[in-house]
Protein backbone atom coordinates (compact mmCIF):
# COMPACT_ATOMS: atom_id res chain seq x y z
CA UNK A 1 0.00 0.00 0.00
CA UNK A 2 1.58 3.39 -0.86
CA UNK A 3 0.80 6.41 1.07
CA UNK A 4 1.01 10.22 0.26
CA UNK A 5 0.73 11.46 3.56
CA UNK A 6 2.32 9.39 7.10
CA UNK A 7 -0.53 10.79 9.91
CA UNK A 8 0.60 10.86 13.26
CA UNK A 9 -2.22 10.89 16.81
CA UNK A 10 -0.67 11.74 19.91
CA UNK A 11 -2.99 12.29 23.06
CA UNK A 12 -1.20 15.23 25.28
CA UNK A 13 -1.62 15.61 29.08
CA UNK A 14 -4.48 17.26 29.25
CA UNK A 15 -6.60 14.47 27.72
CA UNK A 16 -6.82 15.59 24.02
CA UNK A 17 -6.10 14.44 20.75
CA UNK A 18 -4.35 15.86 18.00
CA UNK A 19 -3.57 14.25 14.42
CA UNK A 20 0.03 15.81 12.46
CA UNK A 21 0.76 15.08 8.82
CA UNK A 22 4.45 13.22 9.35
CA UNK A 23 7.56 14.75 8.66
CA UNK A 24 5.82 18.10 7.88
CA UNK A 25 4.21 18.53 11.62
CA UNK A 26 1.32 19.57 9.92
CA UNK A 27 -1.03 19.59 12.34
CA UNK A 28 -4.86 17.96 11.10
CA UNK A 29 -8.07 19.89 12.57
CA UNK A 30 -10.51 19.26 10.07
CA UNK A 31 -12.44 16.66 12.06
CA UNK A 32 -14.57 15.23 8.90
CA UNK A 33 -10.67 14.64 7.40
CA UNK A 34 -10.06 12.98 11.01
CA UNK A 35 -12.75 10.71 11.05
CA UNK A 36 -12.00 8.93 7.41
CA UNK A 37 -8.69 7.88 8.94
CA UNK A 38 -8.12 4.46 9.41
CA UNK A 39 -5.42 3.80 11.45
CA UNK A 40 -2.58 1.65 10.87
CA UNK A 41 -2.28 0.86 15.19
CA UNK A 42 -4.05 1.89 17.93
CA UNK A 43 -2.75 2.91 21.47
CA UNK A 44 -4.91 5.82 22.33
CA UNK A 45 -6.98 5.34 25.83
CA UNK A 46 -8.81 8.53 23.89
CA UNK A 47 -11.49 8.56 21.98
CA UNK A 48 -14.81 7.24 20.49
CA UNK A 49 -13.79 3.96 19.79
CA UNK A 50 -12.65 3.72 23.83
CA UNK A 51 -15.21 5.09 25.36
CA UNK A 52 -16.37 1.80 27.29
CA UNK A 53 -12.87 1.04 28.63
CA UNK A 54 -13.49 3.68 31.03
CA UNK A 55 -15.14 1.72 34.31
CA UNK A 56 -17.85 3.86 35.84
CA UNK A 57 -16.09 5.29 38.63
CA UNK A 58 -12.24 5.94 36.66
CA UNK A 59 -10.38 8.66 36.76
CA UNK A 60 -8.82 10.26 33.57
CA UNK A 61 -5.26 8.67 34.23
CA UNK A 62 -6.68 5.70 36.03
CA UNK A 63 -6.32 3.65 32.33
CA UNK A 64 -2.25 3.89 31.00
CA UNK A 65 -2.29 2.35 28.18
CA UNK A 66 -3.85 0.36 25.28
CA UNK A 67 -3.40 -1.53 22.41
CA UNK A 68 -5.55 -2.95 19.76
CA UNK A 69 -4.54 -6.51 18.05
CA UNK A 70 -2.92 -6.84 14.46
CA UNK A 71 -6.16 -8.15 13.30
CA UNK A 72 -8.15 -4.86 14.57
CA UNK A 73 -11.08 -6.65 16.50
CA UNK A 74 -9.59 -6.67 20.13
CA UNK A 75 -8.46 -4.27 22.29
CA UNK A 76 -5.88 -4.85 25.75
CA UNK A 77 -5.45 -2.54 28.54
CA UNK A 78 -3.92 -1.94 31.32
CA UNK A 79 -5.06 0.38 34.50
CA UNK A 80 -3.03 1.88 37.73
CA UNK A 81 -4.71 -1.14 39.60
CA UNK A 82 -2.36 -3.40 37.80
CA UNK A 83 -5.91 -5.31 35.36
CA UNK A 84 -5.33 -6.33 32.27
CA UNK A 85 -8.74 -5.93 30.48
CA UNK A 86 -9.36 -7.66 27.11
CA UNK A 87 -12.50 -5.57 25.14
CA UNK A 88 -13.88 -5.79 21.61
CA UNK A 89 -12.41 -2.84 19.20
CA UNK A 90 -14.16 -0.99 18.70
CA UNK A 91 -15.67 -0.49 22.27
CA UNK A 92 -17.89 2.56 21.71
CA UNK A 93 -20.32 2.02 24.59
CA UNK A 94 -19.78 3.19 28.30
CA UNK A 95 -19.30 0.97 31.23
CA UNK A 96 -18.59 -2.78 28.83
CA UNK A 97 -18.05 -5.59 31.34
CA UNK A 98 -14.74 -6.86 30.39
CA UNK A 99 -13.47 -11.11 30.18
CA UNK A 100 -10.72 -10.96 32.00
CA UNK A 101 0.45 -1.67 34.39
CA UNK A 102 2.10 0.51 32.23
CA UNK A 103 2.24 -1.91 29.29
CA UNK A 104 0.31 -3.70 26.91
CA UNK A 105 1.07 -4.83 23.71
CA UNK A 106 -0.34 -7.72 21.41
CA UNK A 107 2.33 -10.20 19.54
CA UNK A 108 3.35 -10.06 15.80
CA UNK A 109 0.50 -12.43 15.24
CA UNK A 110 -2.31 -12.04 17.93
CA UNK A 111 -1.62 -14.76 19.90
CA UNK A 112 -0.47 -13.49 22.69
CA UNK A 113 -0.51 -10.18 25.30
CA UNK A 114 2.35 -8.88 26.98
CA UNK A 115 2.32 -7.08 29.71
CA UNK A 116 4.70 -5.10 32.01
CA UNK A 117 4.31 -3.22 35.14
CA UNK A 118 6.61 -1.84 38.06
CA UNK A 119 6.59 -5.25 40.06
CA UNK A 120 5.79 -7.75 37.46
CA UNK A 121 5.63 -8.70 34.18
CA UNK A 122 3.06 -11.18 32.63
CA UNK A 123 3.02 -12.89 29.41
CA UNK A 124 -0.87 -14.17 28.56
CA UNK A 125 -1.45 -16.52 25.88
CA UNK A 126 -5.33 -16.43 24.51
CA UNK A 127 -5.34 -19.28 21.94
CA UNK A 128 -9.04 -19.84 22.16
CA UNK A 129 -9.59 -15.77 20.93
CA UNK A 130 -9.89 -14.68 17.44
CA UNK A 131 -7.67 -12.17 17.39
Amino acid sequence: CKFSVLISKVSTGSYKRQVYEVPSGKQLVDQAVIDRITWATWTSVLGDEVIGIWSRHAEKADVNCACVSHSGINLVTGDDFGMVKLFDFPCPEKFVRTCFCIITTTSAVDIMVLSCCSRRCMMELFPSLNL
